[in-house]
C-alpha cells in the first residue's frame, strides 16, 4: 500500500490547517448538514468531512462511519491533497494499485468507491475533503461531481466563518480587558475597581466578612512633576504601582484612582490587617528608589460597615481619612474610624 506523497506546501498547508483550531472539535450543524447532503446527492452510504494533520485523517463531520479518524498512510484523501485544483476520483479501489490492499478497503467499511473534493483554503491549501463513499464500484456524474465541489466550497467558507468568529472573540475579550486596565500602571483602572468593590461589598453584607480599603496618595506629586518633568514622573507612578502590586494578596485588588492616587481592595481584611499592610507599603515606598529623588505616600484605612449602601461612600469614608493624613503632616496612615462619623 503505497503512501501518498507528501504535498509540496506541506509545512504551510499546516500552519493553515491549525489556523482554524478545528481538530477534535465537537460536532457542528453546518458541517453535519453537508454530509448529509453530500451523501444524498451522490447516493453513497457514506460522506465526510475529512481534514489531514501529519499523522491522521480526522472527521470533522460524518455520515455512515463510526470511526472518528484513520492513520494518514491510509487515507485516500491524503492523495488528494496532490491535485488541489480537481476532485480525486476512484471508480473501483481494488482496481486501483494505490488502493487495492489498503486496509480499509480490504476490511471495514471496504471501500470501493472514492470521491473527494479537495476543501481548498482561500490562500491555496488543501486541508483535507468532503468525501463520498460506497462499497460497492461506480460513477460519478459530471452534476455530482460539481455539486461535490460546491459544496466543498461551501465548507471551507463555514470553516473561515467559524475562523473569524473565534478571532473577533478573542479580540472582543482582549478589548475588555483593556477597557479595564490602566494603560500606564497596568493596574486596574476606576471602572475595574468600582465593579470589583461593589462585588466585594455585597459579599461582605451577605456573609457578614470584613472588608478594609486603602487609599494612597504621592505627597506632594506635582512638585516632582514640575521639577522633574512627566516622563520621569511616569517612571515614578509606574514604581510606585509595583510596589503595591508586590504587597498584595492574590485576592486583592490594586487599582489607579486617577493621577497619583491609588486604591487598595482587601477581602477578609480587619482593620488591624489593612493598617499592618498600609504601614508595609509606607515604609517600601519611602525605602525605594524612585527616579528624580525620593516619595512618600499618605494612606486613608476604611472597612465596610453596613451604612455603606454604595461604592461612592465606602470610597469616600477612605478618601477622608486620606485628607486627613495630609493634614496630618503626610507620610501618615489614618483611619477613617478615627474620625467623626459623618451626621
Amino acid at each position: 500500500m503505497p503512501a501518498a506523497a507528501l504535498p509540496p506546501d506541506e509545512a504551510a498547508r499546516l500552519a493553515a490547517l491549525r489556523k482554524y483550531a478545528v481538530l477534535d472539535t465537537s460536532a457542528e450543524s453546518a458541517f453535519d448538514d453537508a454530509v448529509r447532503l453530500a451523501s444524498a446527492i451522490c447516493a453513497t452510504p457514506i460522506a465526510l468531512v475529512s481534514l489531514i494533520d501529519e499523522t491522521r485523517q480526522w472527521f470533522k463531520a460524518r455520515i455512515g462511519l463510526a470511526a472518528q479518524e484513520t492513520p494518514r498512510d491510509m487515507a485516500f484523501c491524503a492523495h488528494a491533497l496532490l491535485k488541489p485544483d480537481e476532485p480525486l476520483v476512484v471508480p473501483d479501489a481494488l482496481q486501483d494499485p494505490r488502493f487495492f490492499d489498503n486496509p480499509l478497503v480490504t476490511g471495514d467499511p471496504r471501500i470501493r468507491f472514492y470521491a473527494g473534493a479537495p476543501l481548498l483554503t482561500p490562500d491555496g491549501h488543501v486541508l483535507g475533503t468532503l468525501c463520498v463513499i460506497d462499497r460497492e464500484p461506480r460513477l460519478i456524474t459530471a452534476e455530482q461531481r460539481t455539486a461535490l465541489a460546491i459544496l466543498a466550497r461551501t465548507v471551507v467558507t463555514q470553516l473561515e466563518l467559524r475562523r473569524v468568529s473565534s478571532e473577533l472573540a478573542v479580540a472582543n475579550q482582549r478589548l475588555r480587558a483593556l477597557a479595564l486596565v490602566d494603560p500606564l500602571t497596568g493596574l486596574a483602572n476606576r471602572r475595574a475597581l468600582a465593579s470589583q468593590l461593589e462585588n466585594e461589598m455585597e459579599r461582605a453584607r451577605r456573609h457578614d466578612a470584613p472588608l478594609a480599603l486603602l487609599i494612597l496618595d504621592i505627597d506632594h506629586f506635582k512638585s516632582y512633576n514640575d521639577e522633574f518633568g512627566h516622563v520621569l514622573g511616569d517612571d515614578a507612578l509606574c514604581c510606585f504601582a509595583d510596589i503595591l502590586r508586590t504587597n498584595n494578596r492574590a485576592s486583592d485588588l490594586v487599582a489607579r484612582y486617577g493621577g497619583e492616587e491609588f486604591v487598595m481592595v482587601l477581602p477578609e481584611t480587619t482593620l488591624e490587617g489593612a493598617h499592618l499592610l498600609a504601614e508595609r507599603c509606607r515604609e517600601h515606598i519611602e525605602a525605594a528608589a524612585f527616579p528624580g529623588k525620593k516619595i512618600t505616600a499618605s494612606i486613608g484605612i476604611a472597612v465596610w460597615q453596613p451604612r455603606f449602601e454604595r461604592v461612592e461612600q465606602f470610597i469616600d469614608a477612605a478618601d477622608q481619612a486620606l485628607y486627613a493624613a495630609k493634614r496630618g503632616g503626610r507620610n501618615r496612615i489614618e483611619t477613617a474610624a478615627d474620625l467623626p462619623a459623618p451626621p
